[in-house]
């Protein structure tokens, strides 16, 4: 891809016409129904996830922990799209998953859901703001670089649009996945142990940030993660033990939310 010229801008919510078709504001964000995952192997079925029943409400921040093995990576597979249930019923942001195809859930992941891993997931030969437009060109934004140079710059990374991912460090290309997330403006975010490749203070840093642009847009937050601490900063935790959801946790009382949401937003502030 060119360079191509930009302006700044603010990160804003545009939904294409069959998201709005989709969405369905009065509804949850998340609701998992009696969700099961079983894989095939040598030895015979294996069951990944038991019978799941989840509920998250929009705007919600929501933490993800257990052991290893628990199911937790898979889970979050499925509420992206990205794996289909066994059994069971997924509805995100109002919309059965087994109603859609693969081409449907595809388009519904680029309008509604970002995604944030522990590994980046950049492309190497694309620059930071390439990384970031790609996927607003997918959806046939004519704004996507202008788009994608305004994300970056409210990350921190307004200086960094030309330099590859082999050119920034852990926590500006974890910055950059970051934009990349919000670029679209989801209605949910799903991050996967997003600091696991930072060390201690550059894995802060980006906590701080994802917190912050969380709060600033409202998105709903499932955040998977090994780490107590991180876990915490969600307003609620839910424990999985071998494909079972065992805690469900407690959502805080509105003004606590608020204000966790706030205090979250002005940690994230230079």
């Amino acid at each position: 891809m060119a360079d191509r010229p930009y302006n700044r801008g603010t990160m804003t919510k545009t939904l294409t016409p069959a998201a709005k078709v989709l969405a369905n504001p009065a509804a949850a964000m998340i609701t998992l129904e009696d969700v099961e995952l079983t894989l095939p192997s040598a030895a015979g079925p294996v069951h990944i996830l038991r019978g799941l029943d989840l509920t998250i409400d929009r705007g919600e921040t929501v933490s993800v922990v257990g052991p290893s093995g628990s199911g937790k990576s898979s889970m979050m597979m499925i509420i992206a799209g990205l794996e289909r249930a066994t059994v069971g019923v997924v509805t995100i942001g109002g919309t059965r998953f087994d109603g859609l195809d693969e081409d449907s859930l595809a388009r519904f992941r680029r309008d509604s859901v970002g995604i944030v891993f522990q590994d980046f997931h950049l492309v190497p030969t694309m620059t930071a703001l390439e990384n970031v437009a790609i996927p607003l060109e997918f959806a046939g934004r004519n704004d996507a670089f202008d788009r994608a140079a305004a994300c970056l710059e409210s990350v921190g990374l307004g200086h960094r649009l030309t330099h590859y991912p082999g050119q920034l460090s852990g926590c500006e290309q974890q910055r950059t996945a970051l934009a990349r997330a919000f670029a679209a403006g989801p209605d949910l975010l799903l991050a996967d142990e997003p600091t696991g490749n930072l060390d201690g203070e550059t894995g802060q840093q980006i906590i701080d940030l994802l917190f912050g642009l969380q709060a600033e847009h409202g998105t709903t937050l499932l955040l998977i993660t090994h780490d107590p601490q991180l876990a915490d900063r969600c307003a609620r935790k839910v424990k999985l033990l071998d494909g079972l959801i065992v805690d469900h946790g407690v959502a805080p009382a509105p003004a606590a939310a608020s204000a966790a949401a706030s205090a979250a937003a002005q940690a994230a502030l230079p």
